[in-house]
């Protein structure tokens, strides 16, 4: 069985990205891209499925093995130490930063003290574990090919073939460092050209040294903001500037069960506390090319905008099911793509403005073009804010008037009329009355005077945590009654053991029909719970909200990654990972628990007074 999804670290190279297991497998590779097929999958399946596993092997004796592993520094070279009866040796693992070479896995075993054995266990299967390569050796390297695909290992141990896998046992002295290189290449290149992993590492660590020098903060919470931001960078590809959600594919949400979707692509809603988050801590290079790549991927038809999109702005993500792999932990089906792509929610066009919004005030510079973009989006949305949508968790049931999307709808306008009254041209006369309907009918229609809460939908008495938002997105000022009151409403019905789930489930609600037309259960949705923490501090509950933040601090794990979710009743991470969703409002909710740069953040343009400006206490 694959390890617990806390026991993985991630290392990568901003293009793809592997995930290693505490007993140093590598169970997750996709090449070349994030987006690609695995060429390891023992992560979704079984060892069969493609791995590559480098330790000691378990001693005759019975006695204990301890491992230890931590990142070198502020960085994302894995090491992983080794401690036997002989002696310690130590793993090192990292993918160098590509400038223009192939994409490489590099793992140096260094001996620390004493002698220690260690076996080398290498299953390539191509096509996401499904695809035997034929192996051979070449130009003094272990070749596998598959079609158009192609891995390159180079290492002086002698690995031999047996049952369609590649195995070698090697001892490594105190003092001795023995390099693993494991490159891919198009099948139609030949072998790439030899890489010095001793010079990569040292090229990896000044790269890592290098961007985290540039972070300007250096609060309380720094270790968590650096590391989030390590994270967030990992997920980055470098190329176009994309940053998809996280590494991995169909890591349940509900161990067992069918919850299991594709992250491995760039979603419109993080676009805001993404670029919020990169402008707050110094990285105005990383939020000028996520803003662009977000610019490049809505461009065209304002009614053919998707929710998601490829890391290169690619539209078509069809979902289609790896049938030949039993799942994580047998949670089937396996997902290849996302269905959501073909989703109508209208929320995103808020978010794509907002997005925006926040990059021009905060001094990115923004062409006539952006601006005339932005005022076709606007059009769409003027003909269409009114009509249902499947809304922010993408529900896979019938379409409804989701409080959340309204609100969104609100804030595009709402900023439309903030840029226009700064020089901007537009009709901000015709914005302005549209802001103040939607208000008007959220604030009669989305919110429930009896239970003095905003609910999910029009009509409905479920919450949900996507309406803690609303003061920070300037909807409601925090100190109105009904933001306080919806908080307090949140606290009561969607904590679970201290974590906020997103809504409630069928499960979880006495067997009545789930909101998003699926089966099964969920654990606490992690970005939900910091969206708790922002609220309370924004209503002036600091203490609350500074507990609440340790406690989603402890469940990061050893190397301070955090998955989609925690599900308490097993007390795992449950969900993909690592998930940008998770790790950027940990660094909002620190930022803000700190007072740390606060004018670039959405709730700083929100509270930006503008002529003509109307909280609107409808």
């Amino acid at each position: 069985m694959p390890a617990l999804i806390e026991d993985y670290a991630l290392i990568g190279d901003m293009q793809s990205a592997a995930l290693v297991s505490r007993n140093g497998s590598v169970d997750w590779l996709c090449l070349p891209r994030f987006d690609s097929a695995a060429c390891f999958a023992a992560l979704l399946g079984t060892d069969r499925n493609g791995h590559w596993r480098i330790a000691p092997p378990a001693p005759p004796d019975g006695a204990k093995i301890q491992v230890t592993r931590r990142y070198l520094t502020d960085s994302l070279i894995l090491q992983t130490d080794w401690q036997t009866p002989t002696g310690t040796a130590r793993v090192t693992d990292f993918m160098p930063p590509r400038d223009g070479r192939p994409p490489a896995l590099v793992r140096i075993v260094e001996g620390l003290s004493g002698s220690v054995e260690l076996d080398c266990t290498l299953v390539v299967r191509f096509g996401y574990g499904q695809v035997l390569p034929w192996m051979r050796r070449c130009d003094g390297q272990l070749l596998g090919v598959a079609g158009p695909d192609a891995i390159w290992l180079a290492t002086p141990v002698a690995l031999a073939g047996r049952g369609f896998t590649h195995q070698a046992t090697f001892t490594v002295q105190a003092g001795e460092r023995v390099p693993f290189v494991l490159s891919y290449m198009p099948s139609h290149l030949g072998s790439p050209d030899l890489l010095d992993p001793h010079q990569a590492q040292a090229v990896t660590a000044q790269f890592w040294a290098d961007w985290v020098s540039r972070c300007t903060y250096h609060g309380a919470y720094r270790d968590a903001v650096v590391r989030s931001l390590i994270t967030l960078k990992a997920l980055t590809y470098q190329p176009t500037g994309g940053i998809v959600a996280a590494a991995t594919t169909s890591l349940p949400e509900d161990l067992g069960g069918v919850r299991n979707w594709d992250y491995r692509y760039c979603w419109l809603r993080d676009a805001t506390i993404t670029l919020e988050a990169l402008l707050r801590t110094g990285y105005t290079e990383e939020a000028f090319a996520w803003r662009a790549w977000l610019a490049r991927a809505v461009a065209g038809d304002p009614g053919d905008v998707q929710i998601m999109y490829g890391v290169a702005g690619e539209r078509r993500l069809a979902e289609w099911e790896a049938d030949w792999l039993p799942g994580y932990h047998e949670s089937a089906p396996v997902r290849i793509g996302n269905a959501a792509v073909n989703q109508r929610q209208l929320d995103v066009y808020g978010e794509v403005i907002d997005a925006l919004t926040l990059g021009r005030q905060s001094g990115i510079a923004v062409d006539r073009h952006a601006w005339s973009l932005q005022r076709a989006l606007l059009g769409f949305l003027e003909k269409h804010w009114n009509e249902p949508d499947e809304g922010i968790w993408e529900v896979r049931g019938p379409r409804r008037h989701f409080v959340h999307s309204k609100v969104m709808a609100w804030v595009a306008f709402d900023r439309a009329v903030r840029s226009a009254e700064a020089g901007l041209p537009g009709p901000v006369a015709r914005w302005r009355e549209i802001r103040d309907e939607i208000h008007r009918q959220v604030c009669e229609q989305g919110y429930d005077a009896e239970r003095g809460a905003f609910t999910q939908y029009y009509g409905s008495t479920q919450l949900d945590a996507a309406v803690l938002l609303i003061p920070e997105l300037g909807f409601l000022p925090p100190d109105d009654p009904r933001v306080i009151s919806t908080v307090r409403a949140v606290q009561r019905e969607l904590v679970s053991d201290g974590l906020v789930r997103r809504y409630q489930l069928a499960e979880q609600d006495g067997g009545q029909a789930s909101p998003d037309g699926l089966p099964g259960s969920e654990g606490a949705f992690l970005a939900c719970s910091f969206w708790l923490a922002n609220a309370l501090h924004m209503i002036g509950r600091d203490d609350e909200a500074a507990e609440l933040f340790g406690r989603l601090l402890a469940l990061r794990n050893d190397l301070g990654l955090l998955s989609e979710e925690y599900d308490p009743r097993y007390q795992r991470q449950v969900g993909n990972t690592p998930q940008a969703f998770s790790h950027v409002p940990l660094i909002q909710a620190a930022l803000n628990l700190d007072q740390h740069a606060g004018a670039h953040s959405r709730a700083g343009v929100a509270d930006r007074p503008s002529a003509g400006q109307r909280h609107g206490r409808s």
